[in-house]
């Protein structure tokens, strides 16, 4: 099963993905990707920041939109091109994110969607907020 071509979805669509982050999650992260970093994993260096505590990686939030294009829209067999991404505030352990992504344009001779990209809190406030390019996948051939 494939995800949804080009032509099976309108602009204004949209699909969303939501997790609480645990902190198993921050652990995991930081052991696949190698980012140790203390504000990220040592609450006793985290408190002497300016976020007063620990805080998620920015790129592990960023990274549930990944999930958005790859199970729900498109779906299955989606490729990636491009993303940017503004961290609007930090995401703490425990905090429940809604990634959230709309088509915004569609280029059918490229095969191409842009999106607008946004994490939102459990309240309701964006914690990441971006653009993407991806490649749906193509129709199956009979």
């Amino acid at each position: 099963m494939i995800g949804k071509t080009i032509d099976e979805m309108q602009i204004g669509d949209t699909a969303e993905f939501t997790k609480t982050v645990t902190e198993t999650d921050v652990y995991l992260y930081a052991g696949v990707t190698g980012d140790l970093n203390p504000a990220h994993i040592n609450e006793t260096f985290a408190k002497t920041t300016p976020f007063k505590g620990r805080i998620v990686h920015g790129m592990l939030s960023a990274g549930l939109i990944s999930a958005v294009f790859g199970v729900n829209l498109p779906g299955a067999g989606t490729i990636y091109v491009s993303q940017n991404l503004e961290f609007k505030r930090p995401v703490r352990i425990a905090d429940t994110i809604t990634a959230r992504v709309e088509i915004i344009e569609k280029n059918p001779e490229k095969n191409r969607v842009t999106f607008r990209t946004t994490c939102l809190n459990q309240d309701g406030k964006v914690v990441v907020d971006g653009e993407a390019v991806v490649l749906p996948p193509l129709p199956l051939k009979s």
